[in-house]
C-alpha cells in the first residue's frame, strides 16, 4: 500500500492494524516517537477513552480521567504500554518480539492514519475493504462447498444419527430446575443442556451451542422463541413452559427430519 506494508491481525473476530507500520509512512526510523506524540494529544486520549467506555466493560474510567486532565501539557508523556496497564484498555495492543509493535482496533487505527495523512487513511480504508471482500468471497466458496458435501452425505446418514438430533425428553428434576435466563431454558428444551454445559463439553470449539446447531434445530429454535413469548403472556411458570417447549421441540424435529422440502435446501 503506497510502498508501506501494514500487518492486519484478527483477534476475537475483530481487526487490528499495526500502528507501527502506519507510522512508517511518516518516518521509518522514529515510529515509536510518532505513536507517543499522537498519544500525548488530548483529542487522542478522549478518543481512546470513549471507545473503551463503549466496548470494554473492564475499562478503568478514573485512570482515564487522570490522563485526560494531563493531556496536552508539555510534561505529559504517554506510551501504549502505560495506557494499557493503567486503564485495562483493549483497543490498543502492545506486542514484543521480532514481529511485535503497537496494534489498534480498526476504529482507532483509521483515526491514527488520519492524523498521519488523510490521503493515507483513504488508502488504508480502500485496501481494508478489498481484503474484506476477498475474505467474503472465500467464505462464500467454503459455504457452497459445505452445501455440496451436505447433499452428498445426506443420503448416507443413518437412522441412528437422525435419532441424535431428536431432543431428549427432560426428567422431572430438569423441568423443576430454574434456569438463569430464558435463553438457557430454550437451550434445555431443544438441546438438553445449557450454554455453559455445552461449553464445558467443547472447550476448544469456536462459537457457541447455537452456532453449531443444524438448520432443523435453528428452525425449531425460532419457532420456540415465538411460542415462549405467548406462554409467558399466558402466565405459565418457567417449569411449565419448559415442559411444553420440550414436547414441541421433539415433535417439530421429528417432522422436519422427514420433510422432503427441507432436504432439498441442504
Amino acid at each position: 500500500m503506497n510502498g508501506i506494508e501494514i500487518v492486519l491481525l484478527k483477534l476475537e473476530k475483530e481487526d487490528f492494524f499495526s500502528l507501527t507500520d502506519i507510522a512508517r509512512h511518516k518516518d521509518v526510523s522514529n515510529t515509536d516517537s510518532i505513536i507517543q506524540n499522537w498519544l500525548r494529544n488530548r483529542n487522542t486520549v478522549e478518543l481512546l477513552g470513549f471507545w473503551e467506555l463503549m466496548y470494554n466493560p473492564n475499562f478503568k474510567p478514573l485512570e482515564f480521567e487522570g490522563f485526560r486532565k494531563q493531556a496536552g501539557l508539555n510534561s505529559f508523556v504517554l506510551t501504549p504500554k502505560k495506557w494499557i496497564e493503567a486503564t485495562n484498555a483493549i483497543g490498543i495492543i502492545s506486542k514484543s518480539g521480532r514481529y511485535g509493535g503497537t496494534f489498534a482496533h480498526k476504529d482507532i487505527a483509521f483515526e491514527f492514519a488520519s492524523w498521519i495523512s488523510i490521503e493515507f487513511k483513504l488508502y488504508i480504508i480502500k485496501e481494508f475493504q478489498r481484503l474484506k471482500e476477498d475474505e467474503n468471497d472465500r467464505l462464500k466458496l467454503d459455504w457452497n462447498l459445505q452445501r455440496t458435501l451436505a447433499k452428498v452425505n445426506y443420503h448416507i446418514h443413518t437412522d441412528a444419527i437422525k435419532e441424535k438430533l431428536i431432543p431428549v425428553e427432560l426428567t422431572k428434576n430438569q423441568i423443576s430446575f430454574v434456569y438463569a435466563n430464558e435463553a438457557d431454558m430454550l437451550n434445555m428444551a431443544l438441546f438438553g443442556k445449557t450454554a455453559m454445559d455445552w461449553r464445558n463439553e467443547n472447550p476448544d470449539a469456536e462459537g457457541n451451542i447455537r452456532d453449531m446447531a443444524t438448520i432443523e434445530q435453528l428452525v425449531v429454535l425460532s419457532n420456540m422463541e415465538s411460542i415462549n413469548a405467548v406462554l409467558i403472556h399466558q402466565g405459565l411458570s418457567q417449569s411449565e413452559r419448559l415442559l411444553q417447549l420440550n414436547k414441541i421441540a421433539i415433535n417439530q424435529m421429528k417432522s422436519l427430519l422427514g420433510n422432503k422440502t427441507l432436504r432439498k435446501l441442504k
